[in-house]
């Protein structure tokens, strides 16, 4: 429970917002796939692989294919003339696949393809299902003339493959314990590695399907090689996806078809492991080294894009812009002529010109990095084939009308005949990408083309029938194919669409502007824009939260930077803020699951401290004429967020100001408004930058916001600008209804979006070093009143409607103002503060929930950093003009404790009165609410009793463990702050929990008073107790004063509670000033005084020592009735000491005299050596004399000099004698003697 810490804990007084996660690229739980071997009966040509995830339940592919040759070098050589150059990003035989909804229904799908060759599918695989090695002198001729085929094709048709055969693993028999040991797949062996169980090292807790978690924990599993034996050909006729899931579903029954069919033989051998944390030589998808790559001639490890089964709400962190292409199927029946052997060749195409085919496609494996075209597999003899093939592209940024996919069939003659050239063209079709700015994605049924496309095809689909052309099937659809995206530029999603477009149309002042069936002119910009930004709402919340902080960065622009139309500036400042309300409203009401622990949606704290930023100049004019200069901003595109640079010397980790008792801070602030730096949090970078800034991002796969970019395009014109925390108090003030309602819901995001933004503007203008009262102007700060007392009400009004709700607006406000009083100033902050508590106080509805509420709301106030410099623990208690007057903004933390204490009067010192709180004003109003809730005919409920002492300790603990006050000195002023805490924890002793024993003559509940001679008393007696209190006659007899005799009231506080009260109390008489403390005690009542000695007696009882063991305290019980005459006894000689009723002399004469025998006998024990009663009483544990000089230091020394502890000397010549009692502690405490060290005792 100490000050450093950045998180709440339980009822923790020093509580800090918890800094959120970097914004980060999503990950699942992974898995590493390695393909060690693939071997076959007979080896007599090159074999591919292709692995893949789906989920049969959900219907789904759920990664992207990853390709892998285990061949021969020999098979390679085959395919040389094909394949002249082999990029080393294709030879990776390992992948990583991440799975975000684990399930029962995972399948890793094993494909195997071949070079094509004629013949169907069936009579490809027969050799591999009938001849083996081993049978090779019997097959001789057969696999010599198998050999000599194959390696005709693979010269002649290396380019194209044939589909060969196929099989599944069911991911649950392997990671689950039961499974993969008892279950297996019957058609894998299952070789367990002896590794043992591989560490949890993931940190999020993902969903579980229908199965136990331990069956689906994809992250911990025992790592396992297998050994799959059995794979299913390939039927012709049933390629497409909806098949292989019958076939996956057909695989979990026991009397499955497929394995009643023969197989073809083979032995692939690989591994699945848990993926490590941070595995070397690995690829992103988009071929990007992933640190640590120490060597690039290594064969790396590829990570493959995951399609997760539903929504995951993430926000893009990184650049991507992936196309995939899945041709579905082609019905070319009705096409005349020899259309048999079918491959679709796939093209992007940057214009209609051949030569303009962009280098875009991924290769596969083995073979070139990127390719300009791609073949799907070839089935043979069938006019009407089915695909399963995937094609990758990695698509520019800048998409124009020209850019379409071409899709090319082509009829392949398997048989080299004279004239007959190797691919003949049989048909086209088209998808132009870009259409009314919009990539096109999805499903399509296209008609094909018999002649080639004629020019400026590429503008116009091909569902337009051109004149002069001929179609297949009379412009039937015969194809089709579908289209996919992971983009982080392209939205896909025609509400976004709408909105980005229209504002890229304003920054680049591009009037008349097209949009779908609209013209877009200066006269209905405004209009349409403002139905953009409600329209909003019915964008999908998936593609809201992947495009979040490029959207919220758009609406803060629009209220910073209104655009200027026709020399007009347009206001757009109340829709932008009302969209931006409905918009954080439903992520939160939608993602209640990512949430901390004060109900702050996470994606949107991220956003906030590490993307946010102040757009700082305003845009120039474009250049005349000449080379476009290079902008300081960073790369950007239509529909992404401008960012501006900003000094690398900040702290960019930290949005919110942290103690500085922080170990991991490397400095500590030397003035309290250096807090605003600490505030001012992390630029974004850019979404778009460059390719190599995405590859040196670190495997942890933390995004490029704490990194920066360089160079931007210039915005093409100058617009008026606004200062966005001051329109987001003036769009807050003068909201209404569903708006209003909406902000209320989130307040915590617009008010740190406030406080990031003043932080901004005061570093960024300079005016941080300008008196307080003077950074921000008149209208603000009244708005910012305005908007504080309104929420106030709201949280006094609506507490009995809305629990939750006004609980969230309570802690957002109190770290709203927590936030100001390092930026504004702080005596008008206060005053903030007070209107609160006014607010509050005058609602007697439900008076302990709303004390909760204003304990709660202290407790997050009296956080701040420079806590004690507020309370001002230097000066004096005269009233000052304000609650608290604003210290200079550039006095030191260190010189706040220079001044030294002035007299002043010392009673109003230990009081809450009103100069007291008006001087300190935070401690003020945390002491007055503890003083509240413990009063005894007060409504103060448990949990109100632990929140306020909590509030005080934990406090205090900040102030022990920080290292600013480390100074004797300085925590003395610090005990001043407390000082009330020691008369208010002397008014609650009667309810705090009895920690005594409860014998009738030792207890606390037996009568206050008995006679002064009377040696069982376990009280003080009245003569010793006006002795400390520094009587003028210590040896008069004073009346006898009467406590009340029904002892002590039932104690309402629970032991913790009290624990913790006394703790709180022993720290302020620890490091309070000495002399400040006699002071004090001299003018208390007997009282008081009698009423402070049973509050330290109560403190000794309550942290010393117990036995706990029933043998212990019968030991105990035997040695307190052989000591209990001399515990009496040496209780008279403290007493006698005190009142100096006899001197050292005397002593010394009694002593020779011996009239003072031992307890144990009548002889003297001095001179017996063989007496061991001395040693036994000073080696035994008594539960009244236990030394607890660790906590009140309570040395009290008998000496021959009379009264030395009250004179302050320490000439003490004989004995030293410890007693802890509540007597000799008030002698020490109250005295302010220097005890002797511990040794001593």
């Amino acid at each position: 429970v100490c000050g450093c810490k950045k998180h709440k804990l339980t009822d923790e007084a020093v509580e800090r917002c918890s800094v959120p996660e970097v914004p980060k690229e999503h990950c699942g739980q992974r898995i590493m796939v390695k393909c060690l071997s693939l071997k076959f009966e007979i080896e007599i040509e090159p074999i591919f692989g292709t692995l893949a995830l789906y989920d049969v339940k959900e219907k789904k592919k759920i990664s992207e294919d990853f390709h892998f040759d285990l061949n021969s070098d020999q098979m390679k050589g085959l395919l040389r003339l094909h394949t002249p150059h082999t990029a080393i990003s294709t030879l990776a035989r390992s992948a990583i696949f991440s799975i975000t909804y684990p399930s029962a229904d995972i399948f890793l799908v094993i494909k195997l393809e071949k070079v094509l060759q004629q013949g169907d599918i069936g009579e490809s695989c027969e050799p591999y299902m009938v001849m083996k090695e081993s049978d090779s002198s019997k097959h001789k001729e057969k696999l010599e003339k198998l050999r000599l085929q194959a390696e005709t094709s693979c010269s002649r048709l290396g380019r194209y493959r044939m589909p060969f055969a196929w099989t599944a693993i069911h991911l649950v028999n392997i990671v689950s314990s039961v499974g993969g040991l008892e279950r297996s797949d019957p058609d894998s062996d299952s070789e367990r590695k002896g590794h043992g169980t591989w560490n949890e090292r993931k940190k999020k807790g993902f969903e579980r399907m229908s199965v136990g978690e331990d069956m689906c924990n994809f992250a911990t599993f025992r790592p396992a090689t297998l050994t799959v034996t059995n794979f299913f050909k390939q039927e012709g006729d049933r390629l497409s996806d909806e098949d292989l899931y019958k076939f996956l579903a057909d695989m979990r029954r026991p009397s499955s078809v497929l394995r009643r069919l023969r197989p073809v033989t083979a032995q692939l051998k690989i591994d699945i492991s848990p993926a490590p944390d941070s595995p070397h030589y690995c690829l992103s998808p988009e071929l990007l080294h992933v640190k640590p790559y120490p060597d690039l001639r290594v064969r790396p490890t590829k990570e493959v894009l995951e399609f997760p089964a539903r929504y995951v709400y993430t926000p893009h962190t990184t650049y991507r812009n992936l196309l995939y292409i899945y041709p579905q199927s082609l019905n070319f029946s009705s096409r005349q002529g020899s259309v048999r052997n079918i491959a679709v060749k796939v093209q992007f195409m940057a214009g209609e010109d051949p030569s303009l085919a962009m280098p875009v496609i991924f290769g596969k494996s083995s073979c070139a990095e990127f390719f300009t075209e791609a073949y799907s597999p070839v089935i043979y003899h069938d006019k009407s084939p089915e695909f399963y093939e995937e094609v990758k592209m990695k698509i520019p940024a800048n998409l124009t009308d020209n850019h379409h996919l071409l899709f090319t069939f082509y009829h392949i003659s398997c048989q080299p005949k004279q004239n007959t050239p190797l691919e003949t063209p049989v048909g086209y079709t088209w998808i132009p990408l870009m259409q009314h700015g919009r990539l096109r994605t999805g499903s399509f049924s296209l008609p094909v083309s018999v002649e080639k496309p004629p020019p400026s095809y590429s503008v116009l689909t091909p569902d337009v029938q051109l004149p002069g052309m001929k179609w297949v099937d009379n412009h039937k659809q015969v194809f089709n194919v579908e289209v996919t995206a992971a983009s982080s530029v392209h939205t896909q999603d025609p509400h976004l669409d709408k909105f980005f477009t229209l504002c890229y149309v304003l920054e680049e002042y591009s009037f008349p502007f097209r949009l779908k069936d609209c013209i877009i002119s200066e006269a209905n910009v405004e209009g349409e824009l403002k139905a953009s930004m409600t329209g909003l709402r019915g964008a999908l919340l998936d593609t809201c939260v992947r495009f979040l902080h490029q959207l919220l960065s758009k609406l803060i622009l629009l209220i910073v930077h209104p655009p200027v139309i026709a020399g007009q500036i347009v206001n757009l400042g109340r829709a932008a803020f009302e969209a931006m309300s409905l918009l954080i409203n439903q992520i939160h009401k939608n993602l209640e699951g990512n949430q901390d622990q004060h109900g702050r949606n996470n994606l949107l704290a991220s956003y906030i401290h590490y993307c946010f930023h102040l757009p700082t100049a305003e845009p120039a004019m474009p250049p005349t004429g000449g080379a476009t200069p290079a902008y300081e901003l960073p790369i950007q595109y239509a529909t992404l967020s401008r960012t501006t640079a900003r000094p690398s010397t900040l702290h960019l980790a930290r949005s919110k100001s942290i103690s500085n008792s922080n170990p991991d801070l490397a400095s500590t602030p030397t003035s309290p408004d250096e807090e605003v730096q600490r505030i001012i949090g992390s630029k974004v970078s850019s979404t778009s930058n460059t390719n190599q800034m995405a590859s040196d991002r670190g495997c942890n796969r933390m995004s490029a916001f704490v990194d920066s970019a360089t160079f931007c395009s210039a915005p093409t014109r100058q617009i008026a600008k606004k200062l966005l925390h001051e329109e987001l108090a003036l769009q807050w003030v003068v909201s209404t209804s569903t708006v209003r309602e909406a902000a209320l819901q989130q307040a915590w995001f617009f008010f740190q979006l406030m406080t990031k933004s003043m932080s901004h503007h005061l570093f960024l203008s300079s005016r941080i070093d300008l008196p307080r009262r003077q950074r921000f102007p008149d209208r603000f700060v009244d708005d910012i009143a305005a908007l504080v007392g309104a929420i106030s009400a709201d949280v006094a009004g609506r507490y009995h409607k809305d629990v939750e709700l006004v609980e969230r607006l309570n802690s957002s406000l109190a770290f709203f103002l927590n936030d100001l009083l390092s930026l504004m100033d702080r005596g008008f902050v206060f005053n903030l503060i007070r209107s609160y508590y006014k607010q509050v106080y005058t609602h007697t509805q439900n008076p302990s929930s709303l004390t909760a509420l204003r304990m709660d709301f202290t407790r997050i106030v009296c956080s701040h950093e420079h806590y004690v410099t507020l309370n001002l623990p230097c000066s004096t208690l005269s009233p000052p003009a304000s609650p608290s007057p604003s210290t200079s903004s550039t006095t030191s933390q260190g010189s706040a404790f220079s001044s030294m204490h002035q007299d002043q009067g010392v009673a109003s010192m230990f009081e809450l009165s009103v100069p007291f709180r008006q001087q300190h004003f935070l401690s003020g109003l945390l002491l007055t609410e503890l003083s509240l809730i413990l009063e005894p005919d007060g409504e103060g409920v448990f949990f109100l009793h632990k929140k306020a002492i909590s509030a005080v300790h934990s406090l205090m603990c900040s102030h022990d463990a920080d290292p600013r006050y480390t100074d004797p000195q300085v925590r003395t002023h610090i005990a001043q702050l407390y000082l009330p805490l020691i008369p208010i924890v002397m008014d609650t002793l009667p309810q705090l929990h009895d920690f005594t024993d409860t014998s009738p003559a030792r207890g606390r509940h037996a009568p206050a008073m008995q006679d002064d001679g009377d040696p069982d008393n376990g009280t003080i007696s009245q003569s010793v107790a006006m002795a400390i209190a520094g009587s003028p006659l210590p040896h008069a007899k004073a009346p006898n004063f009467t406590m009340p005799t029904a002892g002590r009231q039932c104690s309402s506080l629970s032991a913790e509670c009290s624990r913790t009260l006394l703790v709180s109390f022993l720290w302020v008489l620890k490091n309070a000033d000495a002399a400040l403390l006699e002071s004090w005690v001299s003018d208390l009542s007997v009282l008081q005084i009698n009423r402070l000695l049973d509050l330290l007696h109560l403190s000794v009882s309550c942290f010393e020592y117990k036995v706990g063991t029933t043998s212990g305290k019968k030991a105990l019980e035997r040695i307190n009735s052989l000591t209990f005459k001399k515990s009496q006894d040496m209780k008279a000689r403290l007493e006698e000491a005190i009142l100096g009723t006899i001197g050292a002399r005397q002593e010394m004469v009694r002593r020779c005299r011996g009239t003072k025998r031992s307890p144990y006998g009548n002889e003297n024990v001095r001179w017996r050596k063989n007496v061991t009663h001395w040693r036994q009483n000073t080696d035994r544990l008594h539960t009244q004399s236990l030394c607890v000089c660790v906590w009140i230091k309570c040395c009290v020394c008998v000496c021959s000099s009379q009264r030395c502890c009250l004179r302050r000397t320490q000439s003490c010549v004989l004995t030293c004698v410890c007693v802890c009692s509540a007597t000799a502690a008030a002698v020490w405490a109250l005295s302010g003697v220097k005890p002797p060290p511990p040794s001593t005792c």
